[in-house]
């Protein structure tokens, strides 16, 4: 398995990718909206800020990854991973931490500092993430799902972060997304 950071001719198959991956977990109109998500993030952010990394087996995506800025007031290099998915057949291979890792490196040599989810802390504290408190840094629209507020830096062990609201770009700047 390969992984490497996308190429522009990969957008519609990976969009197709978080679509399947998506309604197989979670249901058809799920994946239609993760998949329509995970497009609009490819097409319309800023590609300075942009980072989608792709696991490639036999020439076709199996797995992606999407990071876009994460705004914090007087924080710079702060990133927002959301979202992530492995094709179907992949799952449960380690297919999705690896593409997170190689991500948050590819991150880190970028001279990232921070980055922040929203999910299962099961799953991503296996990749280093951690609860952070909303009374710290206030998510973008108020959580259904608190506990899932996550964040891992990658300059320390540490999360010392200083109190700070956040906004995301346009693409997740939806309460449905929350």
């Amino acid at each position: 398995m390969k992984f490497s950071a996308f190429e522009q001719k990969q957008i519609i198959e990976i969009k197709e990718m978080f679509t399947q991956s998506f309604s197989n977990s979670e249901g058809e109109k799920e994946g239609e909206i993760i998949g329509q998500l995970a497009y609009e993030l490819m097409t319309i952010t800023d590609p300075a800020g942009l980072h989608v990394f792709v696991a490639i087996q036999n020439d076709k995506v199996v797995g992606s990854i999407i990071f876009t800025p994460l705004i914090l007031e007087n924080t710079k290099n702060v990133f927002l991973l959301s979202p992530v998915a492995v094709h179907s057949e992949h799952q449960n291979k380690g297919v999705g931490q690896k593409l997170i890792e190689f991500g948050l490196n590819a991150l880190k040599q970028g001279g990232g500092e921070y980055v922040f989810t929203y999910g299962d802390p099961k799953y991503y504290g296996k990749v280093g993430f951690a609860f952070m408190n909303e009374a710290k840094v206030k998510a973008p629209f108020t959580l259904t799902y608190p506990e899932g507020w996550l964040a891992r830096s990658l300059i320390s062990d540490d999360l010392e972060i200083f109190s700070a609201h956040s906004s995301c770009v346009q693409a997740l700047n939806n309460a449905e997304y929350w």
